[in-house]
């Protein structure tokens, strides 16, 4: 019995702790004379309604042109010289050479048409001690073409560009005194090539295009009767005429890259098909290849080459290869 009742008081006596601690978690307690500080809300607090005006601003007019042109002009100089003494061994011979290029390229591009024109202008020579100065390069070239952009990738076209050299060619030898000799064998004009051609262009990228003139006329100019040399034709110019005129199917390709960083490589090929004479030994062909590696600001290195295959100055195929290191400027930079 005893032990009944000492359970019975200790289950009320938990119950009872367990209630008051209830009644106490939920006494309001009078916060009117204590000194509490409450802080205030950073965020604006709207008061009344808001009305928005619309506010004029005036029209900011730029006085500014948009260019459709751009233009690049490079610029190359290439020095190399040799000497030697008197008493050298080894064997040489004293020598400069001097080089010069000049690429000038304008564009012009507005919705579909477009406008190209660009100037290669090479000219080189060489003097060995005891003979004749000799030419390593010598060029003038000027291609201008204007398209209209037919779809993605296609432009229908119509281009003129022209081809001469700036200075005299000589034919060297020896006379029978072991003297060195020479004959003139071309010059300014002399040739001298003037085309012009209509057709398709197809351009998948920005640096290779290929031209399809179905409608080229070309123009051979002689007007030195020098260079004939005892010859009845040169450069397929009759003697005693200044003039030829040629219809043929021309092809163009041009390759213009950087194939590496700071090697540009670029390339054009073109093919002449005469339609008088369509046959495989008179079409010729031309191919230039220039390997531009920029060494620094203003230093470079490049490689060119060029083969060429026209019945009308060679029956075989001619070849030049120049290695130059020079000073380059390109504008703009």
């Amino acid at each position: 019995m005893k032990n009944c009742l000492a359970a019975l008081i200790l289950i009320l006596s938990i119950c009872s702790t367990k209630l008051f601690a209830q009644v106490i978690d939920t006494v309001p307690i009078n916060t009117k004379d204590l000194n509490i500080k409450l802080k205030r809300s950073p965020l604006p607090s709207r008061q009344g309604p808001l009305n928005f005006e619309p506010v004029k601003i005036p029209p900011f007019i730029v006085n500014a042109k948009v260019n459709y042109w751009k233009t690049k002009t490079a610029v190359g100089i290439n020095v190399n010289q040799a000497q030697f003494s008197d008493n050298w061994k080894g064997g040489g011979v004293n020598s400069v050479a001097v080089g010069g290029l000049l690429n000038w390229k304008a564009e012009y591009n507005k919705n579909n048409y477009s406008y190209v024109s660009e100037v290669i202008l090479q000219y080189g020579k060489i003097k060995n001690k005891d003979q004749l100065q000799k030419k390593t390069n010598d060029r003038i070239f000027w291609d201008n073409k204007a398209s209209f952009q037919l779809s993605k990738n296609w432009f229908f076209f119509g281009s003129v560009n022209f081809e001469s050299q700036f200075d005299s060619g000589y034919r060297y030898f020896r006379d029978g005194n072991g003297e060195e000799q020479q004959v003139l064998i071309s010059r300014f004009m002399s040739p001298g090539y003037l085309t012009e051609s209509i057709g398709f262009e197809y351009k998948p990228n920005k640096y290779f295009s290929t031209r399809i003139g179905t409608g080229t006329a070309r123009q051979t100019f002689v007007l030195d009767t020098a260079v004939y040399d005892n010859k009845a034709n040169v450069f397929g110019v009759d003697k005693g005429k200044h003039f030829r005129n040629e219809l043929a199917f021309q092809v163009v390709s041009a390759f213009d890259k950087d194939i590496f960083k700071n090697t540009n490589l670029k390339a054009r090929y073109a093919m002449f098909i005469p339609y008088e004479d369509i046959a495989v030994k008179r079409i010729d062909h031309r191919l230039d290849v220039a390997l531009t590696a920029k060494i620094n600001r203003f230093m470079n290195t490049s490689l060119t080459g060029v083969i060429l295959y026209d019945t009308d100055t060679d029956a075989k195929v001619q070849a030049s290869q120049t290695l130059a290191l020079g000073f380059a400027f390109v504008f703009p930079r």
